[in-house]
């Protein structure tokens, strides 16, 4: 669901946004499938650099690779705004919340039950300041009991 911006230099046609499919691979001009899942920016411009030179379509390829677009964020449950929330380099669960407008005043402010994009459930955490959210996680906020 990221996006990325991928331009080789010199070549106009090999650039554009592409996006990764839920296989984790991107569909990129001349090479085809290229793995993008478990890399990062610069491993990824290393293999499609290798694979335009192996391929012979570019003699010195110079492939810059950078996200353009997050999978959005899910906040659910006790907080005033619940919905889909567009994913920004370090935010933590404190954060989620104030996207979302606070908390509701049944919420409980101490535990958080979090889903990991790719996870097969959600996981009860304790609610830390320093709780990073991840691109398409899943944040719910239970009530407390009185």
């Amino acid at each position: 669901g990221d996006k990325l911006k991928i331009a080789t230099f010199g070549e106009e046609s090999l650039a554009g946004e592409f996006a990764i499919t839920p296989a984790g691979t991107i569909a990129f001009p001349l090479i085809g499938s290229v793995k993008a899942a478990g890399l990062d920016t610069g491993a990824l411009s290393l293999s499609i650099q290798n694979a335009l030179r192996e391929g012979g379509y570019v003699i010195d390829p110079r492939v810059s690779v950078e996200v353009a677009a997050y999978r959005p964020v899910y906040i659910l449950g006790e907080v005033n705004k619940p919905g889909e929330y567009p994913f920004t380099q370090g935010l933590t669960v404190r954060g989620a919340v104030a996207k979302a407008n606070g908390f509701t005043y049944r919420a409980n402010q101490k535990r958080v039950f979090l889903k990991r994009a790719g996870a097969a459930g959600e996981e009860m955490v304790s609610l830390t300041a320093d709780l990073l959210v991840m691109p398409g996680d899943t944040i719910r906020f239970g009530e407390r009991y009185f």
